[in-house]
Formats: C-alpha cells, structure tokens, sequence
C-alpha cells in the first residue's frame, strides 16, 4: 500500500463512507502522506504533513473500516510543510496491521505544546476539511 499517492485513491474510493479528505476537499494548506514501513524499531513516520497551523501528527490504530481507534503515538508539527516525522509507538504493531496518520489542531486544550486529546475530546483533536479527516493510512511490514 504505497501510501505518497495512495491516500488520494482511498479519498475516491471511501469517500462516501465519509471523513476522508481528498485532494482537492484539502487544497494545498493541509495534508498528509506516507507509505507502508517497517515499524519494528517502535516509530512510524509520516512522509510529509502540512499544516495550516501549530498542531500534532497523531497515530490512530484503523483496520479496512477505515474508522480511527486508539492512539498510538502522536508527534508535534509546525505551521506549514514538515516532512519525515516520527512518532515513537507507545504499544508494538504487528506486520499487516494498519495505521492512521491524522493532522490533529493545537487547541481547545488547556495548555500550548502538551498534547491532551483522548479519543472522542475535542482538546487538540482532529482537523477536518470539509468534514472530513486530513488523514492517510499505511500498514506495518
């Protein structure tokens, strides 16, 4: 599943299941790509995100419902283009198991540079275009 391209076809694909951006739902001012990795050493990164603003490159567990669980990992970003970031894991993934790669906002929380999102809070949580998640999916070799 390489994933540099790869998240556009899951945007066409899935997009009536909803909450996934496509190209041209995000423009050029936010995005996410990555592609398949080996995460034994206990990371995962994200080829490239770009951010409208301050926020979090945040690692959801998925599967094929495409709908995001548990955080994994998260990472800090800054406003505009960052590439190569990684997250460390806090629980190992297998091979074959599925992560989601989402831009999350830095606010609503109570404090600048601590990420406090939990699943379902709205501290720091997703960024949506549209309605729709800046998100890509990659798997675990």
């Amino acid at each position: 599943m390489k994933n540099v391209c790869m998240r556009f076809a899951l945007a066409t694909s899935l997009a009536a299941a909803g909450g996934i951006a496509s190209a041209d739902d995000m423009g050029r001012s936010m995005a996410v790509s990555g592609s398949d990795q080996d995460m034994s050493g206990g990371t995962v990164t994200a080829d490239s995100v770009t951010a409208a603003q301050n926020g979090w490159l945040v690692v959801h567990r998925t599967d094929k419902g495409m709908k995001p669980g548990p955080v994994v990992a998260y990472a800090p970003l800054k406003k505009g283009e960052n590439s190569d970031v990684s997250a460390i894991l806090t629980e190992s993934v297998k091979s074959g198991e599925m992560l989601m790669l989402m831009l999350h906002a830095e606010e609503g929380g109570t404090k600048t540079g601590v990420f406090e999102y939990t699943l379902g809070a709205k501290e720091d949580g997703p960024v949506k275009v549209d309605g729709k998640l800046v998100m890509a999916v990659v798997a675990a070799k």
